[in-house]
């Protein structure tokens, strides 16, 4: 009886610990898989995912945002793990040919609004992670999106697949040659996840862009977005390493405030990133080499200050400066760190074209609320205020004053933009 009682007890005690066991096993898969959920969710904001395919009044990736393309509006589709509307039914190898490849699980092809040609680039391990999250750490939303109609014949999604074969690559991400580890990274979140070259390279007739990797030159040269220019980001000459983490993480840096598209992806992407990604991205652009930049002429600066201040023999636009402008970009145009941005050598008032800045005059801009820069710093839209003349004049006057040389804006190109906002 005592030997039967002794072996009861031992037996239970192998048992018990195989359960403590078993339990400590369960918690530890359990941690792995919170631990995927959470990179792959860090993968996605890397990716702007969110800003796309999220709208205002649907719920988080269920999509429905109208995309304006040179092809006709593009509806964002659901990416929820909903199997009626949504991604749900897709298994990882066809999750991966939609961001590789731009092809649907029914095997129809995407169109190149969604950045497929970038994501190319993404490793086998970050596409688990990203089908992971999609497919436990998101919401499952019933709500079909909007169908894209183009017409004729952009609406034969079969042929995509030639332009595919013309204009993209599914090849793997190459590191630039002889980058240190920082680079490396910061070229795999450029080229790859962050799609930067889809806005800020220029593209061919076919809306194709020219170019994906920091190889060529054409890649980050800067292009055009739905009526603004785009700037070209290699080398960012004028901005230290500290302005360019600063712009990503906050929107606003010491010389310039984010305005349109960029907008968006700061506070939908770049703003959760941690530190270590964002000087990996700036220390990429940096590694491109110096993009060509004016000479400045500090004489002409100073002497628009001072012109400004005395405030005599002022014209049309040095006038509507004065009255509209000068309380926050002041009379030497250098505005306020982090708070205004400079216009004295700004990338947007000395594009070729002046219709982003005149975007902005008319319809204003505000900063977005992020963690590192929670308050929200407005400009005001003087569509109201000021007719297309005045506009002309005070922009001539902006992209002439102090050290910058554009060229001059008539009302035409003031009334052109003006009736763009109004469609949109």
């Amino acid at each position: 009886m005592k030997l039967f009682k002794t072996l009861t007890a031992a037996i239970m005690t192998v048992a018990a610990g195989m359960g403590m066991a078993a339990a400590h096993a369960q918690g530890q898969t359990q941690d792995a898989q919170a631990a995927l959920i959470q990179h792959g969710a860090y993968l996605a904001r890397a990716g702007d995912c969110m800003a796309c395919h999220s709208t205002t009044g649907r719920k988080p990736y269920s999509g429905g945002l109208a995309i304006k393309s040179g092809l006709g509006t593009i509806y964002s589709t659901n990416i929820t793990p909903d199997t009626r509307n949504g991604i749900g039914h897709y298994t990882e190898a066809q999750f991966a040919n939609a961001l590789r490849k731009g092809i649907r699980a029914d095997g129809t092809n995407l169109y190149p609004a969604m950045p497929y040609p970038s994501y190319a680039k993404l490793t086998d391990a970050d596409v688990h992670a990203l089908y992971v999250y999609f497919m436990q750490g998101v919401t499952p939303s019933d709500e079909p999106a909007p169908l894209t109609k183009l017409s004729f014949p952009f609406n034969q999604r079969w042929g995509m697949g030639l332009w595919n074969w013309a204009f993209s690559s599914d090849k793997p991400f190459v590191a630039p040659e002889g980058a240190n580890a920082e680079v490396q990274r910061g070229a795999y979140l450029v080229e790859g996840l962050g799609h930067c070259g889809s806005c800020h390279t220029p593209r061919g007739i076919a809306m194709n862009e020219k170019a994906f990797d920091g190889s060529d030159a054409r890649y980050l040269a800067g292009g055009s977005l739905n009526g603004w220019n785009v700037p070209p980001l290699r080398g960012i000459a004028k901005w230290s390493r500290a302005d360019i983490v600063d712009y990503l993480q906050m929107g606003r840096n010491s010389q310039a405030s984010v305005a349109g598209e960029m907008t968006s992806v700061v506070y939908n992407s770049t703003s959760h990133l941690n530190d270590a990604d964002l000087n990996a991205i700036a220390a990429y652009l940096q590694s491109l080499g110096s993009a060509q930049t004016v000479a400045r002429a500090p004489s002409s600066a100073s002497e628009t200050a001072a012109h400004l201040t005395a405030a005599k023999n002022l014209t049309l636009g040095e006038r509507l400066y004065l009255d509209n402008c000068s309380a926050c970009h002041f009379v030497h145009g250098n505005g306020a760190p982090r708070v205004f941005p400079r216009l004295d050598g700004a990338s947007i008032v000395n594009a070729s074209s002046p219709d982003a800045l005149l975007h902005v005059m008319l319809a204003g801009a505000k900063t977005p609320s992020t963690a590192k820069a929670p308050s929200v710093l407005p400009m005001p839209g003087f569509a109201a205020r000021l007719n297309d003349d005045e506009v002309a004049a005070l922009a001539t006057f902006v992209r002439s004053g102090w050290s910058n040389r554009a060229a001059a804006v008539d009302a035409g190109e003031v009334r052109k933009v003006r009736a763009a906002l109004a469609d949109q």
